[in-house]
């Protein structure tokens, strides 16, 4: 399986690694490579973690890495990554459903 980051993603991933480099850069590193080697398992057991509770779509799945959320999307031979969010932040439906 291939793994495709969604411009969304990699937008909200460069935002929170930037907001948590103001005060601590090696900190933003560590949360960016461990949510990287994360994503990158994914392939071997993409259905392993759970779907989103406020959609309950099987293709729709997520993952928690310290404190932010990782949106994805399984279609055929691919993992569509659609979001990176701070698990305060609510998760807006239009932002997964409308993302590929």
């Amino acid at each position: 399986m291939k793994i495709i980051w969604s411009p969304l993603a990699v937008t909200r991933m460069r935002e929170a690694v930037r907001y948590i480099a103001q005060d601590d850069p090696e900190a933003a590193r560590q949360m960016a490579s461990s949510i990287l080697e994360s994503v990158e398992k994914l392939p071997s057991f993409p259905e392993s973690h759970r779907m989103i509770p406020e959609l309950e779509r099987e293709d729709l799945r997520e993952f928690f890495q310290g404190r932010y959320r990782i949106v994805y999307r399984i279609a055929g031979d691919a993992i569509h990554i659609l979001t990176v969010r701070h698990m305060r932040r609510e998760l807006d439906p239009a932002e997964v459903e409308g993302n590929t």
